[in-house]
């Protein structure tokens, strides 16, 4: 038997004034509550309640132990009640970090969840760093690729189609790559990261090539290899989803579309990312929800290529 249900029992004993009021109340036998408060008294090794067949009374020691559990358990009760209730209602504040190559679909859509849950903040981190989600104290995370770390949850939101764009000044003064090929007469701002390569690999239904590529910017962001673009530097690789609105608005141009191409063997989906599925609140649940009904596919640009 653990040391909360002796305690209970020792408590309900003396407020029921009886080992029988006390089981009557549990709903046990008079002999659990008798031996609960009995295996108390050998673990403290002191007695507590005097008793006869009669009537029963509290020894220093249980008027001592007794003012102080009964404290002790109603706090213990009001951080179970706290606890329950932030797991029943969506507020307090969770830590959320996103890639950039995100922030663009996310940050958007922000106003609407929390004016629907209106006793909610969010401390959000833009990077695309892989940080330390125990250490850093954060709640999800929105990364790229599956997860190294199995003490972690990790949950697809979305397979990543990449395109091969630039922007209409660099086309102006450079050309348009006609082929896989063409690309070593450009300058191609490469994704700085340990599964990346400067090997881009390009497929379809006639043709399966790998093409070194070259530039004169790396970077370990997304944004920088997008505003480089953007100004005309060169050309980069990105998730489809990043690029739309700069694709739409004529800002980027993609070329090469008849290729599936990826920097990388390895996989580069987005993934939604948090310590434990156990114990997750209810305003975790919540925003993780909202995370996926973002990168539906109609709603994010993304879908699952053929």
């Amino acid at each position: 038997m653990d040391d909360l249900s002796k305690i209970r029992a020792f408590i309900e004993a003396v407020d029921r004034g009886g080992f029988t009021a006390a089981a009557r109340q549990a709903e046990v036998a008079v002999s659990s509550i008798a031996r609960q408060v009995k295996a108390l008294e050998d673990d403290l090794g002191a007695r507590l309640i005097n008793r006869t067949t009669r009537s029963q009374s509290l020894t220093e020691a249980g008027r001592l132990f007794y003012d102080r559990m009964v404290t002790i358990l109603r706090d213990f009760e009001g951080a179970k009640h706290d606890v329950m209730a932030l797991r029943s209602t969506v507020t307090g504040t969770l830590k959320v970090t996103i890639r950039t190559s995100t922030s663009g679909i996310i940050i958007p859509a922000l106003p609407v969840f929390l004016a629907k849950h209106p006793e909610l903040s969010l401390d959000i981190s833009v990077t695309d760093e892989r940080l330390d989600l125990v250490a850093e104290g954060i709640d999800i995370a929105v990364w790229l690729g599956e997860m190294q770390d199995s003490s972690l949850v990790s949950r697809r939101l979305a397979y990543c189609k990449r395109v091969l764009v630039g922007s209409p000044h660099y086309f102006e003064r450079h050309g348009e790559p006609k082929s896989p090929g063409d690309l070593v007469h450009h300058n191609c701002l490469v994704y700085r990261a340990l599964q990346y390569q400067n090997i881009w690999k390009f497929e379809n239904s006639v043709e399966k090539v790998e093409i070194p590529v070259k530039g004169n910017l790396r970077s370990a962001t997304g944004l920088v290899l997008m505003q480089s673009a953007l100004a005309g530097l060169g050309l980069i690789l990105v998730q489809e989803f990043h690029a739309g609105p700069e694709l739409q608005a004529g800002r980027l141009k993609s070329v090469l579309d008849q290729y599936r191409i990826s920097p990388t063997t390895e996989d580069t989906s987005l993934y939604l990312v948090y310590p434990s599925a156990r114990g997750l609140s209810v305003a975790t649940r919540a925003f993780i929800e909202f995370l996926v009904e973002q990168f539906k596919p109609e709603g994010a640009a993304t879908r699952k290529l053929d």
